[in-house]
């Protein structure tokens, strides 16, 4: 079967080498020069079932609420003219009960954990680096109030199975002996099974694969419209002509409501902006050597070989990526202060990306109302954790089996 794959983001690239490996053509269609330039570009390089949290959660209203005066919130929300702002802030509010905050954490932690599961067989049948570490993900605590509730937030995961342990300071320092010069750390809670990784290595690499193994790859090449005749797409017209298969799969993060909404499709995806660092190490002594969140102020580190990656800030604003050093300022601070002499601080690359985000944070899966349409987006905050999941879970309803883990959710 000839597939076109509408993506080249790390869920679009997963997605084409699952399909290969199922002995379907596969064509992938990029917008950019290359994959993995846009939100698999700069993201936190985390493989963390442990993070799974829904993030439409009975704090998240007072949280969004705060930020609307206060600065330095985890969760902004910058109110706009764009209908679709309010539609879907509606549709996330709905979600924020504690009844369903707990369901989609449930539902999304099983897809993180097949997904994890898929990535290793992907590994073990491919040679690809991409600054794996695989010490797990430490989640510390500044004091032993936030401990306690962090420890206790946590046994919803715990429940479905995920791997944990509760850390004193003493743990946490033997573990990251790098945050041992920092300010006082309670403790933390750390996930042996979660991993981390550069993302837009792996993707581009992946891609590699992809292309030797007979997939075509058009980058640079922008989609215009999906043409639908009767009930099943007809082709892609794109700025490059029209592509045609007997399958599509649309897996556009952000841009895949825009395509949707003409076919008669509304996709609750909407854009959550995140911020992202990427600091050389240089002839510094003590960088971090073990991903890890500061779950105080939901600042996120990842040790990327002689690179490290800060990423924070989810921010409801629409489509803008524009950023300023002043957007960093609370980020940089917090890394400088947990570790000193960890990076060359002055040499940081600013970037600001857009996260698919659905209100339940649950990603849109399966077949559409469009016969041979199939739809993998609306990742969110852990698309790199859920995409080899969704992949493989996309090439087997396309090819006629049942997928691996209830789609129900």
């Amino acid at each position: 079967m000839r597939v076109v794959v509408m993506g080249g983001g790390v869920v679009g690239v997963t997605t084409a080498y699952q399909l290969l490996r199922d002995g379907h053509e596969v064509v992938l269609i990029e917008r950019q020069p290359e994959v993995a330039s846009e939100t698999s570009f700069g993201n936190a390089g985390m493989i963390a079932p442990g993070h799974s949290f829904a993030w439409s959660s009975p704090r998240a209203p007072l949280i969004l609420l705060k930020s609307l005066v206060l600065p330095n919130q985890a969760l902004r929300f910058r109110p706009s003219a764009d209908p679709r702002l309010w539609s879907w802030s509606l549709l996330f509010l709905a979600q924020c009960t504690a009844e369903r905050a707990a369901r989609n954490t449930r539902a999304k932690h099983r897809i993180a954990a097949y997904s994890q599961s898929v990535l290793k067989e992907t590994l073990a049948a491919e040679a690809i680096s991409y600054d794996r570490n695989t010490a797990g993900i430490l989640y510390f605590y500044r004091t032993e109030q936030s401990l306690s509730r962090g420890a206790a937030h946590m046994q919803i995961l715990a429940e479905c199975g995920q791997q944990m342990s509760v850390l004193d300071r003493a743990g946490v320092i033997a573990l990251e002996p790098a945050l041992a010069s920092g300010p006082a750390i309670a403790g933390g809670i750390h996930c042996p099974t979660d991993e981390t990784g550069d993302c837009r290595l792996f993707t581009r690499a992946l891609a590699e694969i992809c292309r030797a193994r007979g997939a075509e790859i058009r980058t640079s090449t922008a989609i215009e419209r999906i043409t639908v005749e009767g009930d099943r797409v007809k082709g892609v017209a794109t700025s490059a002509g029209t592509v045609q298969g007997d399958a599509y799969v649309l897996a556009l993060g952000c841009e895949s409501p825009r395509l949707a909404r003409p076919i008669g499709l509304n996709l609750p995806v909407y854009p959550v902006k995140g911020y992202a660092l990427t600091i050389p190490v240089g002839n510094h002594r003590a960088p971090p050597r073990v991903g890890a969140i500061d779950e105080d102020n939901l600042v996120a580190v990842t040790p990327f070989g002689d690179r490290v990656r800060v990423t924070a800030t989810a921010e409801i604003a629409g489509y803008d990526t524009s950023h300023r050093p002043a957007d960093f300022a609370h980020m940089k601070n917090v890394m400088r202060g947990l570790y000193p002499d960890g990076a060359d601080y002055e040499r940081a690359e600013m970037w600001a990306g857009l996260r698919p985000m659905t209100p339940s944070n649950l990603p849109i899966l399966g077949p559409s109302k469009v016969r041979n349409l199939f739809l993998n987006t609306g990742h969110g905050h852990i698309g790199w954790t859920m995409s080899h999941g969704t992949a493989r879970i996309t090439a087997d309803l396309i090819g006629g089996r049942e997928a691996a883990i209830p789609l129900a959710a």
